[in-house]
């Protein structure tokens, strides 16, 4: 499987929504740590790379 490239204001689409029923989020930061800002509410989430590439679906928009 390879390795897709995450850069600082791609959206993404999550496996799961965010209570406010968005699945879109922004990257705001990238790292060891991601840093992604819900679409819908604004709502910001830091998670480790790993746990992210699990739960990312695919990127919406590449900015």
């Amino acid at each position: 499987m390879e390795k897709i490239a995450f850069a600082v204001g791609d959206i993404v689409r999550m496996k799961k929504k965010h209570p406010c029923g968005s699945n879109e989020w922004e990257i705001t930061r990238t790292g060891m740590d991601i840093g992604i800002k819900c679409m819908g509410c604004s709502h910001f989430v830091m998670m480790p790379r790993v746990k992210f590439e699990r739960m990312v679906r695919g990127i919406v928009e590449r900015d």
